[in-house]
């Protein structure tokens, strides 16, 4: 069972622009394009709230309150319980999933989210999560670098904060007098 891709789904989940049904059709992706042909407006209200607290784990983990960052977790576990079945198409195939087929989408993605955090948490510490640190982004991500030095959610991130410090200092210089 790969839970590192649970636990990104957790990610992708905090980063997602839910404003509309079009916008929780879009976190699903092509893997995952069977859940966004299901889901319907009432689906929002459970992925929003699972959002919010989501992200409140990142952030209690990112500033060290641990214990915090577990009880919310443990709360999640059972808003969102694990029923895991084995799945397959062929006898080469058998895989696990956290959730019954017969659960709703919300409730199958969400326990899928909730427990991949859970599992990373365990495994890596809660050191491991991120909120990118520019400040125009906000998107939380897990740090996989071999030293925990990760500071950004992306490349991109990285590249236009290093940027913007680079000419504020480019500028405080020429505005200095020699």
């Amino acid at each position: 069972m790969n839970f590192d891709a649970y636990a990104r789904t957790a990610v992708q989940l905090v980063n997602a622009g839910l404003d509309d049904l079009d916008g929780l059709r879009a976190l699903f992706g092509e893997d995952l394009a069977w859940m966004g042909a299901e889901v319907t407006e009432k689906d929002l209200t459970p992925f929003r709230r699972a959002q919010r607290r989501l992200r409140d784990v990142f952030e209690y983990g990112t500033s060290g309150r641990d214990a915090d960052a577990v009880a919310e977790l443990n709360a999640l576990l059972e808003a969102y319980p694990v029923q895991p079945r084995i799945s397959g198409h062929d006898a080469n195939d058998w895989h696990m999933h956290v959730t019954s087929r017969g659960a709703s989408v919300s409730a199958e993605f969400l326990a899928g989210a909730v427990w991949g955090l859970s599992v990373w948490l365990c495994e890596y510490g809660s050191a491991r999560f991120g909120i990118c640190a520019d400040e125009r982004c906000g998107n939380v991500y897990l740090d996989t670098s071999s030293n925990n030095c990760r500071r950004f959610c992306s490349e991109r991130c990285a590249t236009r904060s290093h940027v913007a410090a680079h000419r504020a200092r480019k500028r405080a210089a020429t505005l200095t007098p020699a």
